[in-house]
């Protein structure tokens, strides 16, 4: 975007240091607004959807229902963070949709994005990480008070977390 002199540069490095102003200063805290956190996945998906423009079908619907929720922070993130890593590539015309809604001081958040069942996508010693930790955090964080569902099906893999906001 430098190069080429762009419009986008600008509001593209806004949103990137708003991203690195989450991570460094208010992840540290034990719980943060449902609403920074949404703002932080918000700019996230921002930066990717000017990444890959029309080439990738992105929708996203977020729900919270005012500010007074808290949630840890940088816990959805990893989900969005896959879809876009294994929902990109090899895939024809390329969808991922994000939907998040608080409905009776219960979370509910949804993943889900196409993917390639017949590629053999090479995995790295690190694949598979992430959602290991994100389980664990959320057993050691809510104990039983979430439920968290992986699946795929019909050439969609879905990540469906519903979560206690109490």
């Amino acid at each position: 975007m430098a190069r080429l002199k762009s419009d986008r540069l600008e509001p593209s490095l806004i949103k990137l240091s708003g991203l690195m102003r989450y991570m460094l200063y208010e992840s540290d805290e034990q719980k943060v607004p449902l609403s920074k956190e949404i703002e932080y996945v918000t700019s996230y998906i921002d930066l990717q959807r000017l990444r890959f423009g029309k080439d990738m079908n992105i929708h996203a619907k977020f729900d919270s229902n005012g500010d007074y929720h808290l949630i840890e922070p940088m816990l959805l993130i990893p989900f969005i963070e896959n879809a876009f890593k294994h929902g990109t590539g090899m895939i024809q015309q390329p969808e991922i949709d994000i939907c998040l809604k608080v409905v009776d001081e219960k979370l509910h958040f949804t993943v889900r994005n196409k993917y390639n069942g017949d590629s053999q996508e090479i995995k790295d010693k690190t694949s598979g990480i992430g959602l290991v930790n994100v389980k664990r955090r959320l057993n050691l964080l809510y104990g039983k008070e979430y439920q968290l569902d992986i699946k795929k099906a019909e050439g969609f893999h879905t990540v469906s977390l519903q979560l206690n906001l109490q």
